[in-house]
């Protein structure tokens, strides 16, 4: 008796499983330019959470080949959206209900969909995996801690000669940056895609994104601002050149990098893997303070 009890709750936890998986599907919806105020009203209620998502919308639109992937809305009953989505290379989700979490993974669970990482706050980008109803664990999963600095700024002030990149540091700024995401997940982008690995880091030097410390042919010092928006910019690529590590330069450079980004927004951010303690050291040496953590998926 106990064994057929266990038996017919085990397939009604696995029936509610299913139905979760799709809730109200009809709810879930591809978005559209038509969309982009609502859609950006939404993601500015947690504009440091939502940056990157923001600020594709603003470079790119909400309908274009270099966001490489597509925006998905949910809508509760009332048509409020409870979730945005971008699904594609790079998945970043904001879901403000358990119901829009599930309706976005059904999304994201096209086998055409070729995702390489999902990335949402908290334990979502889990629980959004689950909900994908995929088997077996993702390849590689970080936990990510979200630094934040913002004025009053907590340091002395550095006045450390940071320049924008040139397409002239094309090479050297790709091969950091390669580095940088080889260490975060074990792939080697100028390996698996060179010719459009390198057309992306183009893209954002030619954009001005690209801040460098160097002396004569040797890059020192490198971080992209890979999202910006009114309210905030989010770096990515921090880098210090192996020879020149060790010494609190990396720290003296990023402050000065934030205090010249904080006359124009009032945030600068990063994430950082949580095993690299070290790193974390010259991030709170430059001023920052860790304020969250998110979770990130590498398939």
């Amino acid at each position: 008796m106990h064994r057929q009890l266990k038996t017919a709750n085990s397939q009604n936890v696995a029936t509610t499983s299913v139905i979760r998986l799709v809730p109200h599907h009809s709810r879930t919806v591809r978005l559209t330019e038509q969309d982009r105020t609502e859609m950006l009203a939404f993601l500015r209620v947690r504009p440091v959470h939502t940056l990157v998502m923001a600020s594709f919308i603003n470079d790119n639109g909400v309908e274009s080949s270099l966001n490489r992937g597509v925006f998905f809305g949910y809508r509760g009953q009332n048509g409020q959206l409870e979730g945005v989505a971008l699904i594609g290379h790079t998945t970043l989700v904001e879901a403000r209900t358990d119901d829009a979490l599930a309706g976005l993974a059904a999304c994201a669970a096209d086998p055409n969909t070729p995702i390489h990482l999902i990335m949402a706050s908290g334990q979502d980008a889990e629980r959004f995996w689950s909900y994908m109803g995929k088997t077996g664990s993702a390849r590689l999963t970080c936990t990510e801690a979200l630094f934040e600095v913002g004025f009053p700024f907590a340091v002395p002030s550095h006045n450390q000669p940071l320049s924008i990149a040139t397409m002239e540091w094309l090479i050297p700024v790709a091969e950091a940056q390669a580095e940088v995401a080889f260490t975060e997940c074990g792939v080697d982008p100028l390996v698996k895609d060179r010719e459009g690995f390198l057309r992306r880091v183009a893209r954002r030097i030619e954009q001005g994104r690209v801040f460098i410390v160097t002396e004569g042919e040797t890059l020192i010092f490198k971080a992209d601002i890979i999202a910006e928006t009114a309210e905030a910019i989010y770096l990515e690529g921090v880098y210090v050149a192996a020879e020149y590590r060790g010494q609190g330069l990396g720290s003296e450079y990023l402050a000065s990098l934030a205090l010249q980004l904080l006359d124009r927004v009032e945030n600068v951010s990063l994430l950082s893997n949580v095993n690299f303690t070290s790193s974390h050291k010259a991030f709170a040496k430059a001023g920052f303070r860790q304020t969250d953590t998110c979770t990130t998926l590498f398939l």
